[in-house]
């Protein structure tokens, strides 16, 4: 981060120098020289997007949401003296950091207590999926600009000043005092036109995310991560997605056709199981084909649904790769065009950030851990029938028929006491795919892949396959976090690395806070 903050420090002098004449040179008198919450607010919803789906082409092949032996990913492998996996770094103190600082300055000025909050909230949310994503991070000194060396806080202080933004946000959010109106705020707010209501929503949903983290912690309160997600998104109409026009390389998606970033990567095995029925299959029973399975996924030629398997020697063959699909649905490496691809990986297609199903699950997940099985049923149900109808928006539509029958079927449990952690972390990966990449690694982490978690609960066993062999590195061991970014870190900040075992070369291989007892 020096360099940044070494040009900031520069043109400060400048201007303390008596230069003002010399920059006068460029001012407008009809454009505003300050610049306005409005105008900062738009681009920040992009740098959200492009964060996880940059860092996604990595995650995504740990996480086995994408296959092909693209790169190290699939092996959980890291890059040397690489940006490659820094990109969720760059949007926390790049792309959005000194820019929600400045917004909450402006907004507070003007008392527009929407802009805190939205700024606030963006801040928890970035926090949270920073931490998760890297482990310690720089927190207190991050945006000191008389430092040229920033210390990291644990990942404990980062957990609590989320949940310190995110009630401060949902407190500003609540006012109705200040200048603060939908007509001022609502034309930048391109997630809920300016819902003070929807905001308050997403905010409860960064603390249900944030407490069913900890679930292998004795402070793990259940009731407390239920309570939240009642308060958060009440259906998809709630859904944070960013928008994408997809009209061109500019505006499109970055995983979209236009964008051409996934030609190379191929549908993965574990998908396909989980939508064929093969990984909820019964015995004696026929297999039960999802009705998001089309949507979602694409057959070879000879209409057989194939995916890749976790890292082998054979994985990146040009024969193993053009018999399986890419997500835009295309054999080999074909790109089908502007205006193509399928679910996600359109390029009009709009990025979730956060959805209701999601938060049903979670739900799920902390009544299940509660004991309270009825409550875990039902909200297992809401995040398998919101999925069916996000997934229908998206592509060829689920008929009602469809839908019900998949409800009805072995492939969903059908009553409270038949209902395991299995089924519902299992439908949650399913769920999730293409976007929930963050969220996904958080859970394979928290039950350590396919060992268990502190309770004993184990519910990817003989479902999530390490690969053939892990990244050199690696020791034999999975990766559990990202390296802090190569370019802001590794050239300015190595000593403060040192001081957390960032300067090891297995130091990805080290469990999370979140993870362990």
């Amino acid at each position: 981060m020096k360099k940044i903050y070494l040009l900031s420090v520069f043109a400060s002098l400048v201007i303390a120098s008596g230069c003002k004449k010399y920059l006068d040179v460029n001012t407008d008198p009809a454009t505003p020289q300050e610049v306005s919450s409005k105008t900062l607010t738009p681009p920040l919803f992009a740098q959200m997007e492009r964060g996880i789906q940059f860092d996604s082409r990595y995650l995504g092949g740990l996480i086995q949401y994408f296959g092909g032996a693209v790169n190290v990913g699939e092996q959980h492998g890291w890059i040397a003296g690489s940006d490659a996996m820094g990109e969720i770094w760059r949007t926390n103190y790049f792309g959005l950091g000194a820019n929600l600082n400045l917004i909450i300055k402006d907004s507070e000025a003007k008392q527009e207590w929407n802009y805190v909050g939205m700024a606030q909230a963006l801040k928890a949310w970035s926090w949270q999926t920073t931490t998760d994503y890297h482990g310690e991070i720089i927190l207190k000194q991050a945006f000191d600009v008389d430092r040229y060396v920033y210390d990291y806080d644990t990942q404990p202080e980062v957990y609590a000043e989320v949940v310190r933004l995110a009630n401060a946000s949902i407190a500003n959010f609540s006012r109705t005092d200040g200048a603060g109106t939908v007509v001022k705020f609502g034309p930048a707010d391109l997630i809920y036109a300016g819902d003070n209501a929807k905001w308050i929503k997403f905010n409860y949903g960064i603390l249900a995310r944030n407490a069913n983290n900890l679930v292998n912690k004795a402070t793990y309160d259940p009731a407390k991560v239920i309570e939240y997600v009642d308060k958060s998104l009440a259906g998809n109409a709630d859904n944070f997605i960013v928008p994408n026009t997809g009209t061109t390389a500019i505006n499109g998606n970055f995983f979209g056709p236009l964008r051409a970033n996934l030609g190379a990567y191929r549908q993965t095995a574990i998908i396909v199981a989980l939508l064929d029925g093969t990984t909820f299959a019964v015995a004696n029973t026929p297999l039960v084909i999802d009705p998001r399975r089309n949507n979602m996924i694409t057959a070879s030629q000879d209409g057989i649904f194939r995916g890749t398997a976790p890292y082998t020697a054979d994985a990146g063959t040009a024969v193993a790769k053009n018999q399986i699909p890419n997500p835009w649905g295309s054999l080999g490496s074909a790109n089908p065009g502007p205006n193509q691809g399928k679910y996600l990986f359109k390029d009009n297609a709009g990025f979730p950030i956060m959805t209701y199903t999601e938060m049903q699950f979670i739900k799920a997940e902390a009544a299940f851990r509660k004991g309270d099985f009825p409550l875990a049923y039902t909200a297992y149900i809401n995040g398998v029938t919101s999925s069916i109808d996000f997934v229908s928006a998206l592509g060829t539509a689920i008929t009602a028929t469809e839908k019900a029958a998949y409800l009805a079927s072995t492939s969903v449990k059908q009553s409270a006491a038949t209902l395991t952690l299995k089924d519902i972390m299992l439908q949650k990966y399913l769920a999730l795919y293409g976007y929930g990449f963050v969220e996904t690694w958080c859970d394979l982490r928290k039950f350590n892949y396919n060992v268990g978690d502190a309770a004993g609960n184990n519910p990817y066993v003989n479902v999530y396959r390490f690969p053939s062999s892990f990244y050199v590195d690696n020791g034999g061991k999975p990766a559990q976090r990202y390296r802090p970014r190569y370019n802001s870190e590794y050239l300015w900040n190595i000593e403060a690395l040192k001081k957390i075992g960032a300067d090891k070369s297995d130091y990805h291989t080290y469990k999370m806070w979140f993870s362990q007892p």
